[in-house]
């Protein structure tokens, strides 16, 4: 049995003629860049002031949906919690730095996020007719894994293989993707070593910050994570270990890292940053994170999940991401419309990697055996992409599995058609993201992004994400996602995905657009 022994489906991403109009117009609005700070403000801080318990993060959340029952009458959702939200009074005064280092924050905001998909977007508020922005993934039926993707997984299926294996991963795609990492890195050399493969981003922060906390002494400082973030990953630290939240500015696509290099400190013992955030797509600048990596202590590890970082500009990566206290994490969720496969991987110091080999055979095992074809093949030609490789060759058929059966042309015809698609899916998924832009610009403040499938905007009226997205999915049926659950405290800013057909993006626009110009949003 061998590997693409049939010809490839050659897949097509039709973008519609408006669609191009559209994104064309998004560019004369490039030089509208407005400042976003993602920091705590007054609506935040009297909730905490109104708690009967300040350190309880259930009663925030109750107080912070009650507060929007309470000014959404007569639509509020659940009338008990908007009671609750009438009874309660100012009894302190709070700052945002006694708000960013609590770990009230942190699972507050965690539990918010859970109730978001499970009691309002996916219970309550369910309806088969909304249109579905909210997801922050690209639409697996139209922009799904790759054709040449795919046949790995089923040529997988065929030969059986998923069976057990290394609990840091099968040798030959940990060699693949050390080779595809060494190749984005200029003077840096990956080996098998330095990888180990993962069920995904958020699987992979979690038991990165179980082992890390679990192999030192209690830390003297707490860890920092810098925010926008996703929560899962941030409360994976903030239950292990003392937090503190870092908002950082983004301006022009671009995030500032100055605030963390202002918490650092010796002491610090761990670090999480995203190095394009979600929900805004802003990206760190390379010669900024490099400053940021040469200003840790050696004893500060520092967890990079570059799990949005794409659809953007390729640069070159600086050097300092290959510090032996910098562990990078990557997953196929994003980049590959593949959220619920649960693949990817971390690069790291070999030292490390090796004790977190015992971690993962005591806690989980290893990641599924069943997706080793997949990473190897995929980092493989990406890495062929990166080096400017057009034609595959002889020494590019003897890199790939033995047992593959691969001929030359057969892994050419592979590769030409990853190539394509991959291409087309980009130039298309650009497309639909300038074409939005556009389109939000003429009723919305628009935080243009450098990364991602994601747009985040501001909308004239409300000062509560939450809120916002309540209003909007009950009187335009457009499902958009709460700034407020990824650590944006302040304002009214929500997060639409535009990697969904250009019809849902077209009526959604005509929706919103509709809705917002109707007047002031009233308040109870």
């Amino acid at each position: 049995m061998d590997l693409f022994s049939d010809p490839l489906r050659k897949r097509c991403f039709d973008i519609p003629t408006q669609a191009v109009e559209n994104a064309a117009a998004a560019s004369l609005r490039d030089g509208d860049s407005p400042y976003f700070l993602p920091s705590v403000d007054e609506r935040l801080l009297d909730v905490y002031a109104r708690a009967a318990d300040p350190h309880d993060p259930f009663e925030l959340c109750h107080l912070w949906l009650g507060r929007i029952d309470a000014e959404s009458s007569p639509h509020a959702v659940r009338p008990w919690l908007a009671e609750r939200w009438r009874a309660s009074t100012v009894r302190r005064s709070v700052t945002p730095e006694e708000v960013l280092t609590s770990r009230a924050t942190v699972r507050f905001i965690k539990e918010l996020f859970n109730f978001f998909f499970r009691d309002d977007l996916y219970g309550a508020l369910r309806s088969d007719s909304h249109l579905m922005l909210s997801g922050g993934a690209a639409d697996e039926e139209q922009w799904g894994l790759p054709e040449v993707l795919k046949e790995c997984i089923r040529y997988a299926l065929d030969c059986d293989w998923y069976g057990y294996s290394d609990s840091c991963g099968r040798i030959q795609a940990r060699e693949a993707v050390a080779a595809y990492e060494s190749a984005r890195i200029p003077g840096v050399t990956y080996d098998a070593s330095n990888i180990a493969l993962t069920m995904g981003g958020t699987m992979a922060v979690g038991t990165l910050a179980d082992f890390i906390v679990s192999r030192s002494r209690p830390p003297s400082a707490p860890a920092l994570c810098a925010t926008p973030n996703y929560p899962p990953m941030v409360e994976a630290i903030a239950c292990r270990t003392e937090t503190r939240l870092v908002p950082l500015p983004a301006q022009g696509g671009r995030m500032s890292v100055e605030p963390l290099l202002t918490a650092l400190s010796p002491r610090t013992p761990l670090v999480l940053l995203q190095t394009a955030a979600n929900p805004t797509g802003a990206g760190v600048d390379e010669t900024d994170l490099a400053r940021l990596l040469n200003a840790l202590s050696p004893s500060t590890l520092i967890l990079l999940d570059e799990c949005h970082e794409w659809l953007g500009p390729e640069n070159q990566l600086s050097s300092a991401r290959a510090a032996r206290n910098v562990i990078r994490v990557s997953s196929l969720s994003k980049h590959w419309s593949a959220p619920g496969i649960k693949v990817g991987w971390i690069t790291a110091d070999s030292d490390l990697l090796a004790e977190y080999y015992g971690y993962a055979s005591t806690h989980f095992g290893g990641p599924p055996s069943f997706f080793y074809t997949l990473i190897e093949v995929l980092t493989r030609m990406e890495r062929w992409r990166v080096t400017g490789v057009q034609s595959v060759g002889a020494e590019e058929v003897r890199e790939v599995e033995a047992t593959y059966g691969l001929t030359k042309e057969r892994l050419q015809a592979a590769y030409a058609n990853y190539l394509a698609e991959r291409e087309a899916r980009h130039r298309s998924l650009l497309v639909l993201r300038d074409a939005a832009h556009a389109r939000l610009s003429q009723f919305a403040t628009v935080i243009r992004p450098r990364y991602s499938i994601n747009t985040t905007v501001m909308l004239p009226g409300w000062d509560d994400s939450y809120r916002c997205f309540r209003d909007l999915l009950r009187e335009t049926g457009v499902a958009t996602y709460p700034g407020i659950l990824n650590f944006c405290f302040s304002g009214g800013a929500v997060r639409l995905t535009s990697a969904r057909s250009w019809q849902d993006i077209d009526t959604a626009m005509r929706r919103l657009s509709a809705h917002v110009g109707r007047g002031p949003v009233p308040h109870g």
